[in-house]
């Protein structure tokens, strides 16, 4: 093989590894600008999959945050990424607190009413959420 076609192969292959790792560093870069762009006070929900019987999401809440779009008509499997405290605020008034531990995996029922959750505690809550549709 002449040392032309071995340098040509090198410069191919070095452009599509930097072509690679360059998409690679701006995947997080993207992901935080988009974070940033988050309504204020509102907790920020991904959905990281979906079929014709389930979604995945994940959901964040910074301290303060509010979600008012639970679902409550269908089962849903929680896991706490990040631990913290929330607060369920049902229409009739009631409420109920919830400590999340990082790691605890809860499986809720679908519930009688709609509520809202709030993030009371201090730090960012982040829970990855299966609902069955």
């Amino acid at each position: 093989m002449s040392v032309y076609r071995q340098l040509a192969r090198f410069f191919l292959g070095s452009l599509v590894a930097s072509s690679f790792l360059a998409g690679v560093a701006a995947t997080p870069a993207m992901a935080q600008e988009k974070a940033a762009k988050a309504e204020k006070g509102k907790a920020t929900r991904t959905v990281v999959a979906e079929n014709e019987k389930v979604q995945v999401q994940e959901v964040r809440f910074r301290p303060g945050d509010v979600n008012e779009a639970v679902p409550s008509s269908s089962w849903r499997v929680v896991r706490a990424l990040k631990g913290g405290t929330l607060l369920r605020t049902y229409a009739d008034g009631k409420t109920d607190k919830l400590v999340w531990e990082t790691g605890q995996t809860r499986i809720n029922p679908p519930s009688a009413q709609a509520y809202t959750a709030k993030n009371i505690g201090k730090t960012e809550l982040v829970l990855y959420i299966v609902v069955l549709k």
